[in-house]
């Protein structure tokens, strides 16, 4: 594994580039942010408003794909407060059990910026099913969700005409991926490999799911998403996981203090909804090295927060170390027994990356904390 010289993100994560110099493109495109314009790309952002505000009369005239998390709390603030829209959100629930910061969340977000929300919950029997599958084949268990959370969006703004459709950071273009481009457009966001579609001849074959089933995660028609404009606020503003953060606790939002402290995680304000659903970012660790513990180590040298010295001690104690509370949450819901979850993760592990102590753990050949 080769690791970025500025941040602590291994060559390993899908769809990144390094440059000669050895950085990765996810600190190239934030170096970049010195040179732009942003007084420029408000007042695209203004223009873009402009031509939405209104249209549907007292009905909605953008929507706002939505968690409750911090940066859509910044988000459905910035539309509805600052641009002077009349947001509809739009939600997906994984029917997990959730966390109490999660049920409050979700329940903030309506309450303290006025705005209805339309929220799904994916058919359950069809979730089990594909989550299983998609696990113990692609080590993706939560593909299902995920896959909803780009198509529903898209398919609810085109019902209720809404073309402008809202969403968060250009997760490829700032922090590495396949299709990075720096754009303000959404329009390609399924490519970006967070939730790219698979076969449905596959699954209906392999998991006994039907056609009626995966409805909704199928993208809509070329015709249909032309005439959407989704858009990433990423584009029009600097981008800042932690400025979101804190803008979102003065408006209510609840973070995991004094709930629950994870141990792959190195902070308590990402991902706070469910416990469940955190197997699935955190099984990019046994397939590409890394997961979430690097990717917010990454983003806080980028901001100045740490050291890249603090970033490497802060990976090598909580990357690894998946939070049993997920695993039983997880196991429940699917109907695994853990030592049915752990044998299937043990298949996982990339091979050319780890290998077996004396314990019979699997640890890194090549940890960034051990650079030389």
């Amino acid at each position: 594994m080769r690791y970025c010289k500025r941040c602590v993100m291994p060559d390993t994560r899908p769809g990144i580039s390094f440059n000669e110099e050895g950085v990765c493109s996810a600190c190239q495109a934030y170096e970049k942010r010195a040179k732009i314009d942003w007084k420029a790309r408000w007042k695209e952002l203004e223009e873009i408003c402009n031509k939405y505000r209104g249209m549907n009369g007292k009905d909605p005239d953008c929507a706002i794909a939505v968690s409750g998390g911090k940066d859509s709390h910044y988000q459905v603030h910035l539309m509805k407060n600052v641009m002077h829209m009349n947001p509809i959100l739009l939600s997906v629930e994984d029917n997990f059990p959730m966390t109490e910061a999660g049920k409050h969340n979700i329940q903030n977000i309506s309450e303290e910026f006025g705005c209805n929300i339309i929220s799904i919950k994916p058919n359950i029997r069809a979730q089990k099913k594909l989550m299983r599958y998609m696990f113990e084949k692609y080590g993706k268990p939560t593909w299902y969700v995920d896959r909803l959370i780009y198509t529903y969006p898209l398919m609810m703004a085109g019902k209720l005409n809404t073309p402008l459709l809202v969403y968060g950071e250009n997760v490829s273009y700032e922090y590495g991926g396949a299709d990075a481009k720096e754009t303000y457009s959404a329009r390609d966001q399924l490519n970006n490999g967070v939730a790219s579609g698979v076969d449905e001849e596959e699954l209906i074959r392999e998991t006994g799911v039907t056609a009626e089933d995966l409805y909704l995660t199928r993208a809509p028609k070329q015709e249909d998403l032309d005439k959407l404009d989704p858009i990433y606020i990423s584009y029009f503003v600097p981008w800042n996981s932690f400025a979101n953060y804190e803008f979102a606790k003065k408006h209510g939002f609840h973070d995991l203090t004094h709930e629950w402290r994870r141990t792959q995680h190195i902070e308590d304000m990402d991902q706070v909804d469910s416990r469940a659903y955190l197997v699935h970012p955190w099984m990019k660790y046994p397939k590409f090295g890394h997961t979430i513990a690097t990717d917010y180590a990454s983003r806080m040298i980028r901001y100045g927060m740490i050291s890249r010295e603090e970033g490497a001690r802060l990976v090598r104690d909580h990357d690894g170390k998946l939070d049993p509370l997920c695993v039983r949450d997880f196991c429940e819901f699917c109907g695994y027994s853990e030592t049915e979850f752990w044998e299937i993760v043990d298949r996982q592990y990339n091979r050319e990356l780890f290998e077996k102590d004396a314990f019979g753990n699997w640890v890194l050949k090549h940890p960034v904390w051990e650079e030389k």
